[in-house]
């Protein structure tokens, strides 16, 4: 993966992922902009908590292959330049392959509801299905 930190990525909270995720602020919500978008890098085998969001969250792959889950669905594999479009409140995680790193950029709009709303860990049997 490349030299994150000089492309001013900050590494993700610890307690949401499994692996090393990193995090590059794009655009942050405010009284005007009722949305943030974010770059998340993720590191090979690296995924995110089962979470919700209170308003869709839009995701466009970048680079790699995203991994992503809805609860009790397949496992859905996105290439680069493909975008998943989460509903509200639908249980879901994402992360990268197992042997290679991923980029997406992340939008949350109506943050004024709220962001996420962080659960359990993905276990490795989930991830591995």
């Amino acid at each position: 993966m490349k030299d994150l930190k000089n492309e001013g990525f900050k590494e993700a909270p610890s307690e949401y992922f499994t692996g090393k995720a990193f995090v590059k602020n794009l655009v942050a919500a405010d009284a005007v902009t009722n949305c943030n978008i974010s770059d998340v890098a993720f590191e090979a085998g690296c995924r995110n908590n089962w979470h919700t969001h209170p308003s869709n969250q839009i995701l466009m792959v970048k680079e790699g292959t995203c991994y992503y889950q809805q609860k009790d669905g397949p496992i859905q594999k996105i290439a680069a330049g493909g975008v998943i479009n989460v509903l509200p409140g639908i249980k879901h995680w994402h992360g990268a392959s197992p042997d290679a790193p991923m980029v997406h950029v992340a939008i949350n709009i109506n943050t004024d509801k709220g962001l996420v709303h962080w659960m359990e860990p993905v276990t490795d049997e989930e991830y591995n299905k």
